[in-house]
């Protein structure tokens, strides 16, 4: 059933003390399934660095996402299922819980907050204080379908548009922030959400198209992928360099699956898309962003945090994007602030090899369909289930008179799940 946390006070253990509670660097990708990542089977792309946190952290195996970026970010801010929400436009966050995000959560228990890269919850130029009602002491931003995010990036940091940005590229911007910020911020626990702007394309709703690289082209989705893991390599040693690894949480995870196709290029007034095709466990997968299979919505976690979380360790316990924010409470010792009811689950007891609470996993799209799933089965809203321990690909759907007790079991079991969750 759904977990509701209620509280009259945001409030700090009293066991914790805030020396002791962990910096967070949380990396949310964008456009990226599990099939991007060598340490998951990948083998099209060069992701050395995110391969090593998690040869030295955890790799968790089932994550789950919404199956686009706007439902996966609400829920991930709030831990709540858009659906129960109201499913939020496109573009837009619930004015009723600005104060209810991870971000301000954090900032209420003496964390210094920042966020860089993609913000997707509301046109910038609209609302130029967004960020910091949500709970961000900085931001830098770029604007969202507003201008371009890599080559000559739009961005709006801390209430102001940059203007020094001609010839500079945005992901080495965005990181530079972050890394300012933490220097900044070290001597107290810090947030730092690295909203990245890779693995996604270029915005494609302009009256111009935005600018290419220096090689004449848009960023290929490999040479993202490849990017997306060298940024990710330059926080890692600029914490190292400032010696705060022990005491600093990284987690990595992504909005929704791989793209099925990426801007390359604009051409006699159209723009023009390359398939994007990647090689998993020996065998090409195309990107499955916007369905609910395991190509839209399964994506990576990874959890790094030296001496705390056991190295070369794999969980399959299961994990959906409502669970950070409780996660992230319990990891700063907080109780849940306000009355806010909640989806998520805390996954700290797996990151110490405890069994987490949660028994199934959702997922919704844009068009009312819904999933909750285990690591075997998944039921859909409109009856479909899939034994997907044997077909991921889910080729052929299961019919109740095939079904085994305990396969009756378990579907009847994820039908409750379903029947908690708000229609679309």
């Amino acid at each position: 059933m759904i977990q509701r946390l209620v509280c009259a006070l945001l409030l700090i253990s009293p066991s914790l003390a805030i020396a002791d509670q962990p910096n967070i660097i949380l990396i949310f990708a964008d456009d990226v399934g599990q099939e991007v990542l060598g340490c998951y089977g990948g083998e099209s792309y060069k992701t050395p660095h995110l391969d090593a946190l998690a040869a030295e952290g955890m790799r968790f195996d089932h994550c789950y996402s919404m199956p686009s970026c706007h439902p996966s970010r609400i829920c991930l801010m709030t831990g709540q299922y858009p659906a129960e929400l109201g499913n939020p436009k496109w573009g837009t966050f619930p004015n009723e819980l600005e104060h209810q995000t991870f971000a301000a959560m954090l900032q209420q228990a003496g964390y210094a907050t920042a966020i860089a890269g993609k913000w997707q919850l509301g046109l910038m130029k609209h609302d130029l204080q967004q960020p910091a009602r949500l709970g961000f002491d900085e931001w830098s931003l770029f604007g969202w379908h507003e201008g371009p995010r890599y080559h000559e990036p739009m961005i709006y940091e801390n209430g102001k548009l940059r203007e020094d940005t001609k010839g500079k590229y945005g992901p080495d911007l965005y990181v530079q922030f972050l890394i300012d910020f933490i220097r900044q911020n070290r001597q107290k626990p810090f947030l730092a959400y690295y909203s990245m702007a890779l693995c996604h394309d270029v915005t494609d709703d302009l009256e111009k198209p935005v600018p290419y690289g220096p090689d004449g082209h848009w960023l290929t989705y490999e040479e993202m992928a490849n990017d997306m893991d060298h940024q990710v390599g330059k926080l890692i040693t600029a914490l190292d360099d400032m010696q705060l690894r022990d005491n600093t949480l990284i987690l990595f995870t992504t909005d929704n699956g791989t793209a099925s196709g990426s801007y390359f290029k604009h051409e006699n007034g159209r723009l023009i898309r390359k398939s994007v095709f990647s090689k998993f466990h020996g065998r090409l997968v195309r990107g499955g962003k916007g369905g609910l299979t395991d190509r839209g919505t399964r994506v990576p976690l990874i959890a790094n945090w030296p001496g705390k979380i056991s190295p070369g360790t794999r969980s399959d316990q299961l994990v959906d994007l409502s669970d950070f924010i409780p996660s992230l409470a319990e990891l700063a010792g907080i109780r849940w602030p306000g009355n806010s009811t909640i989806n998520g689950h805390s996954f700290v007891p797996s990151l110490y090899g405890k069994v987490s609470p949660r028994s199934w996993a959702y997922s919704e799209d844009g068009a009312g369909r819904q999933f909750v799933r285990t690591q075997d089965y998944k039921l859909y809203s409109d009856g479909r289930f899939y034994h997907m321990a044997d077909d991921a690909d889910e080729k052929s759907q299961l019919t109740d008179t095939q079904l085994s007790a305990k396969q009756q079991a378990v579907k009847e079991t994820l039908q409750q799940a379903l029947d908690s969750i708000v229609k679309p």
